[in-house]
């Protein structure tokens, strides 16, 4: 059976029906693995043995009629900052190799064992997540698997090219200013960065905790949905985790979009991109027939105040290190938290009461709009090593510039999809699907009126 254009639900339905084993889905992955990664670089950590253990446990539960969940014999993998029990969680870099190996899983990987899904590795990315290109120094680049030639995005990098690359039906990544959707969007997936403290960080190695989210890859809309709702629920053990209700998704999926409003964002969402980008976001808008275009203001100064308070946060837990061996960083990474460790702590409390009143502001457009689409990244994946591009005739850096309009959005925590835009020879965009705080159903079935359309 050819299971990897499958998707998880179709997966998983055809493990629990017995058409095949899970011990057969894992080893038909795990040879892919073993095949594609030395050119893809997408996995720092394989996990066989473990992975045929768990996979022989289901099978002799499926064998016995238990329900063993709604990704029972799913492969998956995780971004190396989530923590894996009796591995060291690298979180991309050379100085935690030095760390004694994680005791337990992280609260995100047991809810999806939970529910039958089986792990079998890690995933590269920028070291501590600080990066969006997955060009990392110690344990080398991840292409994107549409051209070998160029970036995966970043810093979540391994996580999207090995979904795009058919390594694993879904993937875990995060997400601080747009390291989810940033490659989501340029290998072509689907990315979701939940509403701030809606999924448990608890066991991952955070970079920015304010700004911190974990996510997922997939390659459908209902894969997303079913694994958003495995994982949500309160966790003590990670207290901006809220105690709200879930808001299960999957079943409701298909409810349609009758009644919601839906606009484009204009103005600085439509500034500083290539033509594709903004071509992309039109088609999107057309086929949603909506033509209502709104502001969200001080979009630039939610940005740079988003920069300053990611690079104070960060560059405040890595500060020991950053004095006593600079020598041990990605130099990339190394160079910015030095710069953020200068940064005046006014400066932070001045974004930080930016953040509340910009918070206020884009809350009362929501009073009026269910849905706001806008641009991923203002331009397709660029080459490895590259480091500038003109964009409007303007030579412009091209790391600080992909999460251009990704960071105005996670600075609040807003719940975002970034859906797939797939062009015939060409590389993909991504388009972003915007909702007011807890309100991942709208832009998950906005996505899946979308997919209906266009995959």
């Amino acid at each position: 059976m050819n299971i990897d254009s499958l998707d998880a639900i179709s997966l998983s339905q055809r493990v629990n029906n017995q058409e095949i084993t899970a011990i057969e889905v894992t080893g038909q992955f795990l040879d892919y693995v073993e095949q594609q990664n030395p050119r893809l670089n997408c996995f720092t950590t394989i996990l066989k043995n473990q992975a045929f253990e768990q996979a022989k446990i289901l099978d002799i539960r499926i064998a016995k009629g238990e329900d063993t969940g709604v990704l029972t014999g799913v492969p998956f993998a995780v971004k190396n900052l989530f923590d894996i029990e009796g591995i060291i969680t690298l979180a991309g870099s050379k100085i935690n190799k030095e760390n004694s190996p994680a005791t337990e899983d992280a609260t995100a990987i047991k809810k999806l064992k939970a529910a039958g899904a089986i792990l079998v590795g890690a995933l590269n990315m920028d070291e501590y997540a600080y990066g969006f290109v997955t060009e990392n120094s110690h344990y080398g680049a991840t292409p994107n698997p549409h051209d070998l030639s160029r970036i995966s995005g970043g810093s979540s990098g391994g996580s999207a090219a090995a979904v795009a690359a058919s390594l694993v039906p879904f993937s875990l990544g995060s997400d601080t200013n747009g390291s989810i959707r940033v490659p989501a969007a340029l290998c072509g997936v689907f990315g979701l960065k939940p509403t701030y403290g809606r999924l448990s960080r608890a066991g991952t190695f955070l970079f920015s905790n304010s700004l911190d989210h974990i996510g997922g890859f997939t390659r459908s809309v209902r894969d997303m949905a079913a694994i958003f709702d495995v994982l949500q629920g309160e966790d003590q053990d990670d207290p901006v985790c809220t105690s709200l209700p879930p808001q299960l998704c999957f079943d409701k999926l298909n409810d349609g979009i009758d009644g919601l409003t839906i606009a484009v964002a204009g103005d600085y969402f439509q500034e500083g991109a290539e033509t594709a980008a903004l071509e992309a976001v039109e088609t999107i808008a057309k086929l949603l027939n909506t033509k209502e275009i709104i502001s969200i203001p001080e979009a630039h100064r939610a940005r740079a105040a988003a920069y300053i308070i990611t690079a104070c946060e960060g560059s405040n837990f890595h500060l020991e290190n950053l004095r006593s061996r600079p020598q041990d960083f990605d130099p990339a990474t190394r160079d910015r938290f030095l710069a953020g460790a200068f940064i005046p702590n006014t400066w932070y409390i001045q974004a930080q009461r930016f953040r509340r009143w910009y918070r206020d502001q884009v809350k009362e457009i929501f009073q009026k709009v269910d849905v706001i689409i806008a641009p991923t990244t203002p331009c397709v994946a660029t080459t490895l090593g590259q480091e500038k591009m003109m964009i409007n005739g303007e030579e412009i850096l091209i790391r600080p510039n992909l999460g251009r309009f990704t960071q105005p959005l996670s600075f609040i925590g807003l719940p975002v999809v970034s859906f797939p835009i797939l062009r015939a020879n060409k590389l993909p965009l991504g388009v972003q699907l915007i909702a007011a705080p807890y309100q991942e159903l709208k832009i998950l079935q906005v996505a899946a009126c979308l997919e209906e359309k266009l995959i």
